[in-house]
């Protein structure tokens, strides 16, 4: 297994508003972080890049992005979408109402180190930006 580099990174994926992304997200962030040697995050990052593409799908009418980055030590996982709104606020994840979703934020919240969104507006596009990070565990000798 590659060892991790200390050298920036950074990927995007331009995906269509269809719910077959999100796995092809989650598979292709799996290879991005074996071939970069980040292995051990990888569970925890293809959970919250899936609830993170998911919602973007899901909740927008337009295409998404999934755009991951690391540098210093920490993986940055975004996922871009059309609407400019902001995301509902995290839901408690002890909720069993029965209801389907409501709780993917509050999985990112619980599970990552930290996390965010952003309004963005580029090229006279509009959408939004929801984010998180998670903090590489100092490497074992």
């Amino acid at each position: 297994m590659p060892e991790p580099a200390d050298e920036p990174w950074e990927y995007s994926l331009y995906i269509p508003n269809d719910p077959r992304a999100v796995p092809i997200c989650r598979r292709t962030l799996r290879l991005i972080l074996t071939m970069h040697g980040l292995i051990t995050l990888t569970d925890t990052a293809e959970l919250l890049a899936a609830e993170l593409i998911s919602n973007a799908v899901l909740h927008t009418d337009g295409p998404a992005a999934l755009r991951v980055r690391y540098s210093a030590g920490t993986l940055r996982i975004g996922a871009w979408d059309a609407d400019p709104e902001p995301p509902d606020p995290p839901g408690r994840l002890g909720d069993l109402s029965g209801e389907e979703g409501g709780r993917g934020l509050a999985l990112v919240s619980a599970w990552a180190d930290h996390w965010g969104w952003q309004p963005l507006s580029r090229f006279g596009n509009r959408g939004k930006y929801v984010w998180c990070e998670l903090l590489r565990p100092p490497a074992t000798r």
